[in-house]
């Protein structure tokens, strides 16, 4: 069994372990810049008596990631439809994110 962790940001839960590669919402960081993740639920070690869950975070314990990029989703299309009353409604959405590199657990 592999470490990983688990880590909240972006008002979600990720788990994540090394050298894994996520997309998360924005955050402030340039790109090829290190980012550290305080906000840990979970982590386990090697072995499954190596587990420890925080209450709610583990104190002291940090997972840091390497900014890869800062991009767009492709295009979502929003349609709204009423039968019968003519009424349409097209919209696009596109929604920013980061893609992150976990380095250290």
């Amino acid at each position: 069994m592999n470490s990983f962790a688990v880590i909240e940001t972006g008002g979600k839960q990720y788990k994540v372990a090394l050298g894994e590669k996520i997309k998360i919402e924005k955050l402030k960081a340039e790109a090829d810049s290190g980012f550290v993740f305080d906000k840990v639920l979970l982590w386990t070690g090697d072995g499954e008596e190596n587990v420890k869950i925080g209450a709610p975070y583990i104190k002291g314990a940090q997972v840091e990631a390497k900014v890869i990029k800062q991009a767009r989703e492709r295009k979502k299309i929003v349609f709204k439809y009423h039968s019968k009353t003519r009424y349409r409604k097209k919209k696009g959405h596109r929604q920013h994110y980061t893609e992150v590199e976990i380095v250290k657990i």
